[in-house]
């Protein structure tokens, strides 16, 4: 029994593009993929991180979200489907991935928001916003822009 939902959901097929243009951007952009839709917890399937590449620039890892828009809108704020509730399960998926590596080094939180549709034959526009604030003050977080 698979714990993905099936790929016919036009949603879930929508995501998965969405995931493959983010992963495909942060490797011309440098990044080392070291994983995609890790689940670090076997008791809470919730946990869920969709990509993990290590920034080489910047020598920390980072833990991507990614978000599949069809379409900019001039009403949403950006990172607005990410919810209290969603962040809660980002810092525990992140917390527990980072226990069970033993990753002594840095790390930050980054949205990835991937606009269009795989049917599409306009380019998908790529946000990508590093270092979004999901973690308390810690001495391994990267902190950017203060």
């Amino acid at each position: 029994m698979s714990l993905r939902p099936d790929a016919s959901n036009v949603g879930v097929a929508h995501g998965e593009w969405g995931e493959d243009v983010a992963v495909e951007y942060l490797r011309v952009h440098g990044y080392e993929i070291v994983d995609r839709n890790v689940r670090p917890c076997r008791r809470d399937q919730r946990l869920e991180i969709d990509v993990i590449a290590y920034d080489r620039m910047y020598d920390v890892m980072a833990f991507v979200e990614v978000k599949q828009h069809a379409r900019r809108s001039p009403y949403a704020r950006r990172l607005q489907s990410i919810t209290r509730r969603k962040k809660d399960v980002l810092r525990r998926a992140c917390r527990t991935w980072l226990a069970k590596e033993r990753w002594k080094g840095g790390y930050r939180f980054d949205v990835i928001e991937v606009y269009g549709a795989p049917e599409s034959r306009a380019r998908a526009e790529i946000d990508h916003i590093p270092g979004v604030r999901l973690f308390e003050r810690d001495d391994r977080y990267v902190r950017w822009g203060d």
